[in-house]
C-alpha cells in the first residue's frame, strides 16, 4: 500500500501537481467502465454517445458505461488528482493540445499494437494523429477536430440590407455595423458576440496579420513573438472589433460562462466566430433562420486563419479495464460514430471521411499552438486570458500585454 501511494505522488508531482483535494473518477464496480468527455459531447452529439454505448454494453452483458462530463476549465486538475489518488477514468478526452504533457509523464497506456482495432487509423488526420504520438508511441486516439465558423443569423442581416457573405474583414465590420443600427434599439443586444478572454478566437486576428505565439530558436528555446509588430497589429485588430462590436461587459469573461451559442439562442447577438457545431445549439426558435461562413481575412477574398482544434481520446495507464477500455473508443470512433459526429458540424478523425464543407474549408487555412512539452501549462496558468483582459479593459497597451504574455511563455515552454 505504502509503495502505491508513493507511486501515486511522484506521479503527481511528474505533472506539476499540486493536491489540495482528491477528484475521484467515481465509486466504479468490476463492471462499469467510467469515461470523462468534455460537455461539447452532452450538449452537441449526446446521440452518438449513446449509440456507441449501446453498442458496448451489447457485446458485453452485465457491463455499464458510466460517462461523466467534464468542463474545459477544470477537467485537468480533476484528472491530476485522480491520478494522486489511484482512481483514474477508463477513458478520457483530452484536447490535442494538452495530450504531449501526459504522454511524457507516462500518464497514458501506450497502444501501438492497437492501432488496427481503430477504425480508418491509416488515414487519421495528420494534425491529430500527431498530438496522439510520443516518440514513436501511439497513446491516443483522434477523437474529432474543429474549425472555427462564424454562426449567424441570416433573418437579421438580410433585415439590416445585408444578403450575402462578406468577402473581407472590412466588409463584415461594416455588415455588423448595419445589424447593430437595425437593432440598436434592442436591449441587452450587439451585433457580434464574443467573450473576450476567448483566446481561440483572439488570436486568428493575430495569425491574420502574420504574428505567431512562439517560435523555437537555432538553440532549442522558445521565444515568445506575441511582441511582435505583426502580433500587436493582430492583437490591436481584435481589441477594436472587440469594442465595435461586442458587449463591453465581456471583456473579461471566457468562452464557456455564457456559451456564444446560448447568448444567441437568447437573441442578444446576430453573429458568433466558435466551432462549427455551435449551429446545433442556437435555438429551435432560430434553427432555419442560422447560417454559417468562414470567418474572412483583413485581406479580401482570403480567409482568417482558425484555430483547428480537436480531440484524443486516451486510456490512462492506471486503469484496471483497458481492454474494454480500448473497446469503447472504437466504439466510439467507428466509421458510423465519425459520420454522425461530422452531421453535427465537427470535422471527422480521418481524411478519407471529408466532404468539402464549411469546416473543411475554413480548415484549410488555419493555425496550432506550439508543440512543445509544457505548453499545456500556458494554458493552465491563463498566460493568454491574462493578457486579452489586460488588453481589451486598457490596463496595459497591447504591447504591454504582449511582452509580458511573451515572458511568460518563454518561462514556462523552456522547463528543463
Amino acid at each position: 500500500m505504502r509503495y502505491r501511494v508513493i507511486a501515486a505522488v511522484v506521479a503527481a508531482i511528474a505533472l506539476g501537481v499540486v493536491v489540495a483535494t482528491t477528484a475521484s473518477a467515481s465509486t466504479k464496480t468490476a463492471h462499469t467502465l467510467t469515461v470523462w468527455l468534455q460537455v461539447d459531447a452532452q450538449s452537441g452529439w449526446p446521440s452518438v454517445v449513446t449509440a456507441a454505448n449501446t453498442k458496448f454494453q451489447n457485446a458485453n452483458p452485465g457491463w455499464t458505461v458510466d460517462v461523466q462530463y467534464q468542463t474545459w476549465g477544470n477537467h485537468l486538475q480533476n484528472f491530476d488528482a485522480t491520478i494522486a489518488g489511484n482512481d483514474v477514468p477508463d477513458v478520457i478526452e483530452l484536447g490535442n493540445t494538452e495530450m504531449t504533457k501526459y504522454m511524457a509523464a507516462g500518464a497514458f497506456a501506450n497502444i501501438s499494437a492497437h492501432k488496427s482495432q481503430f477504425a480508418n487509423s491509416g488515414n487519421w488526420l495528420a494534425g491529430l494523429a500527431k498530438s496522439s504520438m510520443y516518440k514513436g508511441g501511439l497513446y491516443g486516439v483522434p477523437y474529432y477536430a474543429g474549425s472555427r465558423l462564424v454562426t449567424y443569423r441570416t433573418d437579421l442581416f438580410k433585415k439590416s440590407g445585408v444578403s450575402s457573405a462578406p468577402k473581407s474583414l472590412a466588409a463584415f465590420q461594416t455588415d455588423l455595423g448595419k445589424v447593430g443600427t437595425k437593432y440598436a434599439s434592442q436591449k441587452g443586444f450587439k451585433p457580434f458576440y464574443q467573450a473576450g478572454t476567448d483566446w481561440y478566437s483572439a488570436l486568428s486576428f493575430v495569425f491574420d496579420y502574420g504574428g505567431n505565439i512562439a517560435t523555437l530558436n537555432s538553440h532549442g528555446k522558445w521565444v515568445g513573438q506575441l511582441e511582435s509588430p505583426k502580433s500587436v497589429a493582430g492583437l490591436t485588430a481584435y481589441k477594436k472589433f472587440f469594442w465595435a462590436y461586442s458587449p463591453h461587459s465581456a471583456a473579461t469573461l471566457n468562452e464557456a460562462n455564457p456559451a456564444p451559442y446560448t447568448v444567441f439562442s437568447q437573441n442578444r447577438t446576430s453573429a458568433i466566430f466558435g466551432p462549427g457545431w455551435f449551429s446545433c445549439c442556437t435555438g429551435a426558435k432560430y434553427k432555419t433562420v442560422t447560417g454559417q461562413f468562414v470567418m474572412p481575412s483583413h485581406v479580401a477574398g482570403k480567409s482568417m486563419p482558425g484555430f483547428l482544434g480537436g480531440s484524443d481520446l486516451a486510456i490512462p495507464k492506471q486503469g484496471t479495464q483497458q481492454g474494454q477500455a480500448r473497446e469503447w473508443v472504437a466504439d466510439f470512433t467507428s466509421t458510423t460514430s465519425e459520420k454522425a459526429l461530422q452531421a453535427k458540424g465537427n470535422i471527422p478523425n480521418a481524411t478519407n471521411l471529408l466532404n468539402g464543407s464549411l469546416n473543411d474549408q475554413a480548415a484549410k487555412t488555419s493555425w496550432f499552438v506550439p508543440t512543445a512539452k509544457y505548453w499545456v501549462n500556458v494554458e493552465n496558468g491563463n498566460i493568454l486570458r491574462v493578457m486579452l483582459s489586460q488588453i481589451l479593459t486598457g490596463k496595459y497597451t497591447p504591447l504591454q500585454a504582449a511582452q509580458n504574455a511573451d515572458s511568460n511563455i518563454e518561462y514556462t515552454l523552456n522547463q528543463s
